[in-house]
């Protein structure tokens, strides 16, 4: 009889949140298996996260070049080409790929190819091509991660009507698209096809853009500037019914009664939990509408059994799953770790960008919380007027009584990066006269948080007294 291998950790799925639970318990001394039937890296860097940024960075290069004028600059016969775009964005993928591999190698971690399913809990089954092994794991991590959601009304055929993942691939720009969904895949395709000169329309069936940014107000916001991109933005609608005709073009008809023709659909509605086929009812893990249920450590109702990233739902964000990865390897080893999703920061990549953490106005008034805000826009800050980014503006949210930060939200350039003074600003329980009495350099873009906090506080300098 063969030998069954055995492993203090075994793994299923290398994305975001599986390589890293992996590289930490491995640093922590646990011999560690990673099981991955696809790519390396999973969705974040494979058909997410990487590949969407380095396509948004060179339609934004475009873009420059396109309104460069405006500061002086003419450039003529801007032209791009889509296949050097993607081999581009495709050798990205190839170096972090090849990274995260020489990362797994220089720490013995084991990587197998194919499909893994718990049989039960100390054992996992390994379906490669046909060929069947099992392995024998102290404990058992599920980090299997989503995938686009594909409701058949959609009638998806990969050409007309995509997801994210042939968007992704797209050989050539189409004339006009039609995006559903209104979250950050949608946005950023939007930005991202419209800068090579598609019409977009943008359909989202809640009454605001990006929904889950409970800010009413910053949605406005948003919905005006892409607006003024050329970005046709409806909301409060459905699209209930979509048809290839057969020249090709896709008819979608809306819930208000019109019916809009374009080249392609894409659907960005969702995303599916990949909790299905793995063995979970096998051995009595708890699911719940796909999601796996665990607690602060991590850990489901099996004790030995752990999952970490998409798989168990909430904020479907890379950052999230990889503090979810380092979490889980950390209470295997023994250490007292929990997860804390009180501060999580999120991005959207468009342009301008998009960043909140912690709550907005709205969340904090639904739970009684009384509040201070202050608000300052990029149009008064001296290094955005230079880099002729002017649209946009940071908003803070702190407790009226104690002045705690407590949330805040941006729109503007390098959003993704200013959010993180305030979100460790929320970490830390800083208060607004921490933020606004701390020297920032000038001229930077951080300058608009420090004023931010002194707006709330009343102390503004660069804002007119009403």
């Amino acid at each position: 009889m063969t030998n069954i291998e055995k492993y203090d950790i075994a793994i299923i799925g290398s994305g975001s949140a599986g390589y890293v639970a992996a590289i930490r318990g491995a640093d922590l001394g646990k011999k560690v298996l990673i099981i991955e039937k696809g790519e390396l890296g999973g969705t974040c860097l494979n058909r997410g996260c990487i590949p969407t940024k380095a396509l948004l960075h060179s339609a934004e290069i475009y873009s420059h070049f396109n309104n460069s004028e405006e500061i002086g600059i003419k450039a003529e016969n801007i032209s791009y080409d889509l296949n050097v775009i993607q081999k581009r964005k495709n050798d990205i993928i190839n170096k972090l790929v090849t990274g995260i591999d020489l990362l797994l190698k220089s720490r013995k971690i084991v990587l197998k190819k194919g499909c893994g399913k718990i049989v039960d809990e100390h054992t996992i089954e390994i379906n490669h091509e046909g060929n069947i092994e099992r392995i024998n794991a102290e404990n058992i991590i599920i980090a299997t991660g989503s995938e686009p959601l594909m409701p058949p009304c959609f009638k998806f055929d990969g050409k007309n009507i995509i997801t994210s993942k042939e968007a992704l691939e797209v050989k050539e720009i189409p004339k006009d698209i039609l995006i559903i969904g209104s979250g950050a895949i949608g946005v950023e395709f939007a930005i991202f096809f419209s800068s090579f000169g598609a019409k977009v329309t943008l359909v989202e069936m809640m009454p605001q853009i990006i929904p889950a940014l409970r800010d009413k107000k910053m949605a406005k916001l948003i919905q005006r500037i892409l607006n003024k991109k050329g970005i046709d933005v409806i909301t409060g609608t459905k699209v209930e019914n979509i048809e290839i005709k057969e020249d090709g073009r896709v008819f979608s008809t809306l819930s208000n009664g019109k019916t809009i023709q374009n080249e392609k659909v894409l659907v960005s509605i969702g995303r599916k939990l990949n909790s299905e086929g793995i063995g979970l009812e096998d051995v009595g893990v708890k699911v719940e509408n796909g999601r796996i249920i665990v607690n602060e450590e991590m850990r489901t109702n099996i004790p030995n059994i752990f999952a970490v990233g998409d798989v168990i739902g909430g904020l479907l964000l890379a950052h999230k799953a990889q503090r979810e990865g380092i979490v889980v390897a950390e209470v295997i080893s023994g250490l007292n770790t929990k997860m804390d999703y009180r501060v999580v920061p999120s991005a959207i990549f468009s342009s301008p960008e998009i960043s909140a953490v912690g709550l907005t106005e709205e969340e904090a008034k639904e739970k009684g919380i009384e509040i201070i805000t202050g608000e300052i826009p990029f149009a008064s800050n001296g290094k955005a007027l230079t880099m002729n980014e002017t649209e946009g503006l940071v908003k803070v949210v702190a407790k009226k009584d104690t002045k705690e930060i407590i949330g805040a939200q941006i729109v503007g350039p390098d959003a993704s990066v200013l959010i993180a003074e305030l979100a460790l600003s929320v970490e830390k329980n800083l208060t607004l006269m921490d933020v606004a009495n701390t020297i920032h350099t000038h001229p930077t873009l951080p300058e608009v948080i420090m004023e931010a906090a002194k707006a709330a506080l009343g102390e503004a300098i660069h804002k007119a007294k009403r």
